[in-house]
């Protein structure tokens, strides 16, 4: 079952990130960008319609509609835009962490953290 929930996982990446690449592409038409965009956003974003606190339906947001835009999203897609989509996500895989990234968020957030607490010792 595990192993299950990781190809699902790992599936549900893969389409946001088509999904996203997708939504860029010029030759995407306008209602497809919409709703790839709209898709993508939702996906990535960090807010919910319902809190995940919330027992029960705080996940079923995440589980439901995300999937569900997601797929209505790569139907309304060309299937040359579709193509490339997946590929460019594909090759995105490949290389997906940058670590001169992660090192410029963890100084900031470090270096935000400092100030606070000078703002707070010293205050």
């Amino acid at each position: 079952m595990l192993a299950g929930v990781r190809v699902w996982a790992a599936s549900l990446k893969r389409n946001i990130l088509t999904v996203y690449f997708a939504a860029r592409d010029p030759r995407t038409p306008i209602a497809a960008r919409v709703v790839a965009f709209l898709a993508a956003s939702y996906a990535l974003s960090p807010i919910d319609l319902i809190p995940d606190f919330i027992p029960i339906l705080g996940y079923l947001d995440d589980l439901l509609i995300v999937p569900l835009a997601l797929a209505l999203a790569l139907r309304m897609l060309p299937s040359t835009v579709l193509a490339d989509a997946r590929a460019k996500a594909a090759a995105h895989n490949e290389h997906p962490t940058s670590y001169t990234a992660a090192i410029v968020v963890l100084v900031l957030w470090f270096g935000l953290g400092l100030a606070a607490l000078y703002g707070y010792v010293a205050g």
